[in-house]
């Protein structure tokens, strides 16, 4: 059954960005393949944000940073466990730019995130801390927007707590997922349909916004 469209929903486009697409250095597997998707979705909104990866060079997160550590591997910090990635989506590179294809014009915020060293940024609402907050709530409410509908990269990681934090902050939530990729490590993709059903998002596909 197709869901109507109000004034006050927003698509929420999460780091379709060059590295996290074919070429880039930390390729979500067939990220590009979003793309298409988002554009035919798109024009059916009137409000549209985009996220975007800001790191600095000398990211916590990054393997690089951690001598003897590899991508992929887990270090405890302050604010709890962090994957350690290849460096990627570097404040100014290429690999951070929007991929070249996405356009969206009618985009009204791009909101820059994981632009702290010392703290990664998976959500677009709060920072890894869970105590930093991006602005992003804050922006929302004033505009008096209230249907959050999220695509992106990726869907097991920046997509599932964006989604997350969207409900625990009191905004009905949907995830689109054929708009979405993984990266699946590990068990996260089942994991991430679990955590986002318990936590009441809807889980739905492009069709149903037609």
């Amino acid at each position: 059954m197709a869901l109507e469209l109000v004034d006050r929903d927003v698509l929420l486009v999460v780091d379709v960005q060059n590295d996290f697409c074919d070429g880039g250095a930390m390729p979500v597997p067939g990220g590009q393949d979003v793309v298409p998707v988002i554009h035919r979705i798109a024009g059916a909104f009137r409000h549209v944000v985009l996220t975007q990866d800001w790191h600095p060079r000398d990211h916590h997160s990054f393997a690089s940073n951690h001598p003897g550590r590899a991508p992929f591997e887990t270090i405890a910090t302050g604010h709890g466990e962090q994957v350690l990635w290849p460096d990627h989506c570097v404040q100014g590179s290429m690999g951070a730019a929007f991929h070249p294809h996405l356009l969206l014009d009618n985009a009204e915020l791009i909101l820059r995130k994981g632009f702290r060293s010392d703290i990664d940024s998976y959500s677009a609402f709060n920072e890894n801390d869970h105590i930093t907050r991006t602005g992003l709530t804050g922006y929302l409410r004033e505009r008096g927007l209230g249907r959050i509908f999220l695509v992106g990269l990726a869907y097991d990681f920046c997509v599932r707590h964006s989604a997350i934090d969207s409900m625990r902050a009191g905004f009905e939530t949907y995830v689109v997922e054929d708009a979405c990729k993984s990266i699946g490590l590990g068990d996260s993709i089942a994991a991430t349909d679990a955590v986002l059903d318990y936590a009441g998002v809807r889980r739905i596909t492009a069709a149903m916004l037609g």
